[in-house]
């Protein structure tokens, strides 16, 4: 085969990997500079010094993912005045950057507080939790998958775990600013098919969180998620976007038109009129 036969079945493959995502993206309108990094396999030597440094297996879903690709960045922007605004990233981090989260090296004097120190159940007292939250002490191993371009953290969990102690059951959660846990997927086959139906808009993993996207990131809702459930009369091959009609969203309240005075009721039926008398005063004088 090849070069360009050789090209054209790699880029095949690799939009099949991205379930055809940056064509998707190409379709929408406004959106500009999909930009999808191209990276090697993952050696599987890589995987199992993984494994053993961090006493963990990784899922199989995961480790087919790193064989096949060795981690995962699309970015896209947004048209705006004529200038590319970025807008959607979706990152997997490769197996070098899988690393535990930690505290910063900052913030490791003797007296300082911990991640651990931030466990308390009592703050989770009052909330309806049907998962067992991780932990920042040693009862879990977490992994970063996504730095979330710095709004949080998407995290590979193994909860429940023992020092030296194999670990092998993992799930995939979110942590956001405030430091609280949010289950998303049981798997990263679940989690990358979310991301990539969100389109890695700003900040979507907080519609996973009660509070939802911060105010400066819904701008963004022009965009819907793939996810996004659209009305049954909509042509499907109309693009996915929220549909603004101008006259209703920008229509005011109908001013109801003021009555008008009806003239004071005049006696006798005649017309007043006011006439100049013959030395500059007015009288008034009824015609007939």
């Amino acid at each position: 085969m090849d070069d360009a036969g050789s090209r054209g079945a790699a880029g095949r493959f690799v939009e099949r990997l991205t379930l055809g995502i940056a064509r998707v993206l190409d379709s929408l309108p406004g959106v500009m500079d999909v930009q999808l990094v191209e990276r090697e396999p993952a050696e599987r030597h890589m995987l199992l010094s993984w494994e053993q440094k961090h006493d963990c297996v990784l899922p199989e879903d995961l480790k087919d993912f790193y064989l096949t690709m060795d981690g995962f960045h699309l970015s896209w922007s947004s048209k705006l005045d004529g200038e590319p605004l970025p807008l959607g990233c979706m990152v997997v981090n490769s197996v070098s950057k899988l690393l535990p989260l930690c505290q910063s090296p900052v913030y490791s004097l003797p007296s300082t507080p911990t991640l651990a120190d931030l466990d308390c159940e009592e703050d989770r007292e009052g909330l309806d939790c049907q998962l067992q939250e991780p932990h920042f002490d040693s009862r879990s191993r977490i992994f970063e998958l996504d730095p979330c371009s710095g709004n949080g953290k998407v995290c590979l969990v193994y909860r429940n775990t023992e020092p030296g102690a194999v670990a092998e059951q993992c799930e995939v959660w979110f942590l956001d600013l405030a430091l609280y846990w949010h289950y998303l997927t049981s798997s990263f086959t679940a989690y990358y098919r979310l991301m990539i139906t969100h389109l890695g808009l700003p900040e979507w993993q907080y519609r996973f969180t009660p509070y939802g996207p911060s105010p400066q990131a819904r701008w963004a809702c022009l965009y819907q998620p793939l996810t996004t459930h659209c009305d049954l009369q909509t042509d499907p091959g109309e693009p996915l976007l929220n549909k603004l009609d101008p006259n209703r969203a920008f229509r005011g309240k109908t001013k109801q038109p003021l009555p008008k005075k009806k003239p004071p009721a005049q006696a006798g039926g005649g017309t007043q009129k006011a006439a100049v008398g013959p030395g500059g005063g007015r009288h008034s004088g009824t015609r007939k």
